[in-house]
């Protein structure tokens, strides 16, 4: 396996074209410049994480349009994890890195709401986040538009308790180390630093337990 040295320029310049001309056309035209400027790159960081993080997955790169109404048929940007670290995504807009939970049933909504309501660990969970905002960490997921029920409207962590899914994100643009071998120092440290809401997440909320055709 190479050595990872960064997404070059051609890697965003790929994404810009892809989001101006979403086609097979345009596709098939730049297979070459998504392989080695792309796919190649991510394929090689992901190599050099997993050591510490774990097993990763690359995302594939077309859209599952069978029930959409927007009929693109690519997505603008190639998007993948490690199952102990984190989501990580490079796109035109340069690079993005997450954690947390996307997806939630049932039953893990009911734990951490319960934990959030909790007078122990709702306040941590609070000072988590102060601390991930505080370092330039965006706090996101899927939010009732009101209060949950069963819980008061004037609760003191009552943006918390809407939530339904919790992730922590940064947009990390396009700095000059995007290209360079310090890349993948950077996206180390950003999911080091987010360990903090997946171990709070872990403890309290934890996988499903739920059988698969209950989960929705």
């Amino acid at each position: 396996m190479p050595e990872f040295t960064g997404f070059p320029t051609e890697a965003l310049i790929f994404y810009d074209g892809l989001e101006a001309d979403n086609s097979k056309a345009y596709w098939s035209d730049h297979r070459d410049q998504y392989e080695k400027a792309v796919r190649g790159p991510m394929t090689v960081l992901l190599a050099e994480l997993e050591p510490e993080f774990g097993e990763s997955h690359l995302f594939r790169p077309h859209r599952d349009v069978r029930f959409a109404k927007d009929k693109s048929p690519y997505k603008t940007a190639i998007g993948a994890y490690c199952t102990g670290g984190g989501y990580v995504q490079v796109s035109a807009s340069g690079l993005m890195v997450a954690s947390g939970y996307w997806q939630t049933a049932a039953d893990q909504v009911e734990r951490l709401r319960a934990a959030v309501a909790d007078d122990v660990t709702g306040p941590k969970l609070e000072s988590v986040v102060a601390g991930l905002r505080a370092d330039g960490y965006e706090i996101s997921g899927s939010r009732l538009k009101t209060r949950p029920r069963g819980h008061d409207a004037d609760h003191p962590r009552i943006d918390l308790l809407r939530h339904r899914t919790l992730t922590v994100h940064r947009e990390f643009g396009e700095p000059p180390w995007l290209a360079e071998p310090e890349c993948a120092q950077q996206v180390a440290g950003a999911w080091r630093r987010m360990r903090v809401l997946r171990d709070w997440l872990d403890r309290h909320v934890g996988p499903t337990r739920l059988p698969q055709d209950r989960r929705r």
